[in-house]
């Protein structure tokens, strides 16, 4: 290829990943159903996006190091102490059993269908067993089941990753070293791949460790050295024994979420963004591998295995999963009914297809079109359908609002009373054990002390929430933890005004309209509601008498409206508007909430 050619390939591809992921994003459809046509579409119009032409050798080297990349970040996500409650013995469940069973199934299934070679089927039936965060994520938050759902499906897609590349690598050394003659030969290779793949990871984990604990490194630089470590260790490995890096790279990802005394950061911006133009530029890349010709024979086989996994191996996965649980029947049925394939699959499938192709492994050269047929029809189908089977089954998450109150003051309380009394789904918080036990007190719904914390990390999900409002006395925090939670959380976050003229360190300086109308800052509040004022809830749409400050508008379909420094909604009929009743009509101190 001309220089040309090479530079107009590679900037095709990285259009192709980016402008794929816009568009998904903008249709709101997991990326991969633009992805994965995108490049094969390209592959099949044009010679330029051909990574093996445009690399040659380094490709497949390439995609080994970026496969470990994406593995250390999902192993990052694997702080096994987030399961706990009743999700854990399902998201367990889900992860052995349905490893096992789909792995033996695919296998099974590959030799009679796609005339595999055992050794490629248990190879492909390994790279079968793979979900993917990466496609559960967006699509559920497309769905909106409900949030018991969302936390063990996200859960299980975060475990399964990494889980899988482990599997596929050692899987992979073991068809290795069964061409190797004796038994003794082949079990000493297999554990020599395993050895070295988790030395690696242990010696890795411990040089970040010892980096990111006695270092003084900023955000960027402290991903640039995770990266380099992640990238070096993993090629050391590959050096040494061939694929062995994909071990170690989630060996040092799952240590360090485990080990103690390190305290990661919940959000890794940098890091995040990099895994994601990865993801892009793999999926296009790869994709643009699969020709029409590799497809010819594959494809009608290939579906026929994607409808046993789909309509067999899952709904009794999700069956033995859930049993003795307390996860109703239509809930069974959701988990029954979301199982795609993603980007580790893909990646593993291309990563050690051309290995096993090279070595003789008979239909090796089947893995990586089989695996392209059931990422698309997996994807498709889910992406289609998980809408109408959640709505069929009655658990989408009510369309009404569940706003989240952090802070424990008198008047917040009665604020969430109020909200209450319009039918609105209330969650509180707050930092103090002393205000906790007067929310507990008043009987109002009170979410764990973990609940911010854990909201602060890339796609945590906040029980269900979506607004958010910071009421706390503390200015700072309520301005840093809005600008925390507007990048991490779906719904709208909204915070008290500071007072006028305040020097905090971050409150006054923070952009974005805040609470209530000018003049109901945070003092303000307090001193009213000191004085006799009362928050209550009015039917709309009547002019407020004079004194009534608005607050809110409940509209009739339970959609929350605050009002704030910058928009003020008008109350239509069947709303409710929140109101601040002055002294006169609040009722004596001890009726909060109390009505005109």
């Amino acid at each position: 290829m001309t220089e040309n050619q090479v530079m107009a390939g590679l900037g095709l591809i990285v259009v192709l990943a980016v402008g794929s992921q816009l568009l998904a994003s903008r249709l709101r459809v997991p990326a991969l159903l633009v992805l994965l046509p995108a490049g094969f579409t390209a592959g099949a119009l044009t010679d330029d996006v051909d990574p093996n032409r445009l690399l040659g050798q380094a490709f497949s080297p390439m995609v080994s190091l970026a496969v470990a990349v994406i593995l250390y970040d999902s192993g990052l996500g694997l702080d096994l102490g987030g399961l706990r409650g009743h999700t854990r013995r399902v998201v367990v469940r889900l992860l052995w059993i349905g490893t096992l069973v789909t792995w033996v199934a695919a296998t099974l299934l590959a030799d009679p269908l796609l005339g595999m070679s055992k050794q490629a089927a248990v190879m492909l039936g390994a790279i079968l067993v793979v979900s993917g965060p990466t496609v559960v994520g967006p699509l559920l938050d497309f769905v909106r089941p409900r949030e018991r759902l969302q936390r063990i499906l996200v859960w299980e897609g975060a475990l399964i990753d990494p889980v899988g590349g482990i599997l596929g690598a050692l899987v992979f050394h073991g068809v290795v070293a069964s061409q190797r003659k004796g038994a003794a030969a082949q079990v000493g290779a297999f554990m020599a791949s395993a050895g070295i793949g988790l030395a690696g990871g242990v010696v890795g984990a411990a040089l970040l460790w010892l980096l990111l604990r006695y270092v003084p490194l900023g955000e960027v630089l402290g991903t640039t050295v995770q990266l380099a470590a992640v990238v070096g260790v993993a090629a050391a490995c590959d050096v040494l024994r061939d694929d062995t890096g994909l071990i170690a790279a989630v060996t040092m990802g799952m240590a360090l979420a485990n080990l103690p005394g390190l305290d990661l950061p919940a959000r890794r911006p940098f890091l995040d963004t990099l895994v994601s133009m990865i993801i892009g530029l793999l999926f296009v890349s790869i994709s643009a591998t699969v020709t029409p010709h590799s497809l010819r024979h594959v494809v009608l086989p290939a579906l026929a295995l994607v409808a046993v996994l789909v309509f067999a191996v899952r709904p009794l996965v999700a069956a033995v999963a859930t049993y003795g649980t307390d996860l109703p029947r239509q809930e069974r049925l959701f988990v029954a009914w979301m199982d795609p394939r993603g980007i580790v699959a893909a990646s593993t499938a291309s990563t050690f297809s051309a290995t096993l192709v090279g070595k003789g492994i008979g239909g090796a050269a089947k893995i990586l079109p089989a695996t392209f047929v059931v990422i698309v029809a997996t994807v498709t189908l889910y992406g289609l359908t998980a809408h109408p089977v959640a709505r069929r089954l009655g658990v989408l998450r009510p369309a009404r609002s569940r706003p989240l109150l952090v802070g424990g003051a008198a008047w917040v309380l009665d604020l969430a009373r109020a909200l209450r009394s319009a039918g609105l789904d209330v969650l509180m918080w707050a930092g103090l054990p002393a205000q906790r036990e007067k929310i507990a007190a008043a009987g109002l719904p009170l979410a764990p002390g973990e609940l911010l914390a854990d909201a602060s990390g890339a796609g945590a999900e906040l029980e269900g929430v979506t607004v958010v409002l910071l009421l706390t006395d503390e200015d700072d925090f309520n301005a840093l933890a809005s600008m925390t939670l507007r990048q991490t959380t779906e719904g709208a976050v909204h915070r008290l005004a500071a007072p006028s003229g305040a020097h905090g360190v971050v409150a006054p300086y923070t952009g974005g309209p805040a609470l209530f109308g000018s003049g109901l800052s945070r003092p303000e509040l307090n001193r009213r509601y000191e004085a006799g004022a009362r928050v209550g809830a009015l039917p709309g749409p009547a002019d407020l008498p004079a004194g009534h400050e608005l607050l809110f508008v409940v509209r009739a379909d339970g959609l929350l409206v605050p009002v704030t420094q910058a928009s003020r909604p008008d109350p239509r009929p069947g709303d409710t508007a929140v109101v601040l009743l002055p002294q006169a009509v609040a009722g004596p101190p001890d009726t909060p909430g109390g009505q005109p």
